[in-house]
Order: C-alpha cells, then structure tokens, then sequence
C-alpha cells in the first residue's frame, strides 16, 4: 500500500500559512507590483515599466538618503549593544533569579506607553532650553543643539531597542552553561579570557539577534528622524513619506519600500548565518 503522508502537521500550520500569506507575502507582492505602475493625472494605472526604478536609483538624494539610514541604523545597533551588555551580563550572572524577574518586568514596562509619548518627552529634555542643557550651564557648558540633529536621532533609536536589546542578551546569557565557566577557571583562565572566550561564543545567538533586531527596528522607525532628528536630511522612511506627497507618487514610495525590505532580507539571511553557522 501507498505510504500516506501525515496531514496532521501540517493542518496545524495552516493557520500560521494563511497568516503569512495574507498580511505579509500578499503585500509584498503587490507592492513590487506597484513599484512598476505609472502615476497619471494623480491616479495610478497598472503597467510594467521600469520608470521608477530609473528615476528613484538614479538620483543622488535617494542613495544619500540609503547610507543615512544604514549608517544611523548600524551605530544605533552597535551603541545599544554596547550599553546593554553590562546590564544584561549583570541580571544574568551577579542578581538573584527573583530579582532578575523583577528586572525584565521592568524592562517590558515601557512597551505599555507609546513610543510616540516617549520621543515627545525626548523633545523637551533635548531642547536648548530644556533640562539637559540647563544641567550642563550650572557647570559652564552648552547650550549644546541636540535637538534637530543625527544625535537627537540616535537617542531615539536607543529608547525604541534598547529594552529589548537587554532583554534577549540577558536571555542569552543566563542561558550559558556554568560548568563551562568553571572549567575555564580550573584551566587558569582569567576573567577577561572567559568573557570573550567561553561567555561571549557560548551566547553569541543571542548577542547577535539583539544586535539585528535594533539595526532592523531602528532602519525603518519614522518617529525618531522625524521628530527629533528634524527630517533633515531625510532616512528612507521620510523619504517614502516625502514621496507619497509629491503628486501622489505610490509607485516610487514603493521603490523605496522594497530596497529597505531587500536590505532588511539580506541583514537578517547574513545575521542568521552568523549566528548558527558553524566556528572555525
């Protein structure tokens, strides 16, 4: 008799098949199909010319536009990396289970406000006339513009990822196996030799997608450029905005939307072979 193949599995995944389907590859689709549509009289019009393309990719203020937004991209990820990990190493190995709870508690905390709320309450620390300044001037600095700036920027950034940075390199860290820690100070390793070569290997993964996840977050965040980096000069995401108000331009703001998503694909594909991939 024929061997039948198990329906079960795969009746559970269908739901999450008819998810995927319906709110993220049927988007996508449609918006690489839009990129190739015409704008005519404010209306757009199904069509397959490359006209979009030639005109987005072919300008300069889109490509500096690109390299803006990687690069604030890549220094907020490294910076939130970098400020997380004493933290996370400290809920992870120097603090109690109990208070570790607690710690995390706090951390999804701020994920019950709305990000908006919090980068406006950025708007009046970072102003010049603002506390932050006014703190600097009692001891002979400033005023310093931090407003309206890539620093101002970058602040924000950090208030989107930097919780949940925390979050998965605490993970990731509590997760390593202790007795390899003892093994590499029975074998006269230092605390600095154990860091880097049996802590940081051993929870790399986590390490890694905290790092991804801000670079992917703060890549396509509006609020933070907008807001506090004053638009000037613009990321991919005002630039999308930008678009859509000149002349109703869909088509190219959809340009723009899929070089992100391709970015993100090939950030994310190499992140994830960093992470698995196997030490040499």
């Amino acid at each position: 008799m024929p061997k039948r193949l198990p329906v079960y599995p795969y009746v559970w995944r269908l739901p999450l098949l008819i998810w995927q389907g319906l709110f993220f590859v049927g988007p996508l689709i449609l918006m690489v199909a839009m990129s190739f549509w015409l704008v005519r009289n404010y209306r757009m019009e199904p069509a397959f010319v490359f006209d979009n393309w030639e005109r987005m990719l072919g300008r300069d203020y889109f490509w500096n536009a690109y390299f803006i937004t990687v690069w604030r991209a890549s220094v907020a990820a490294v910076l939130a990396s970098l400020i997380a990990f004493p933290a996370s190493f400290t809920l992870a190995f120097r603090v109690s289970e109990s208070a570790r709870r607690w710690a995390i508690f706090f951390l999804i905390v701020p994920f019950f406000t709305s990000y908006l709320v919090r980068i406006y309450a950025w708007q009046v620390l970072l102003a010049e006339s603002g506390p932050i300044n006014a703190v600097l001037g009692m001891v002979g600095l400033g005023p310093f513009t931090m407003l309206n700036s890539g620093f101002g920027a970058t602040v924000g950034y950090l208030t989107l990822v930097l919780p949940l940075v925390v979050i998965l390199q605490t993970f990731s860290l509590a997760s390593v196996d202790r007795n390899l820690i003892e093994a590499a100070w029975n074998l006269g390793a230092n605390r600095r030799a154990t860091l880097f070569r049996v802590i940081i290997p051993a929870a790399k993964v986590g390490l890694i997608l905290g790092l991804v996840f801000a670079f992917i977050l703060s890549f396509g965040d509006f609020v933070s450029p907008f807001y506090l980096g004053g638009s000037k000069p613009p990321t991919l995401s005002i630039l999308i905005i930008d678009t859509t108000k000149s002349g109703q331009q869909w088509p190219r703001a959809a340009v723009v939307a899929v070089m992100m998503i391709v970015t993100l694909f090939v950030v994310a594909f190499a992140a994830v072979g960093a992470a698995y991939g196997r030490r040499k």
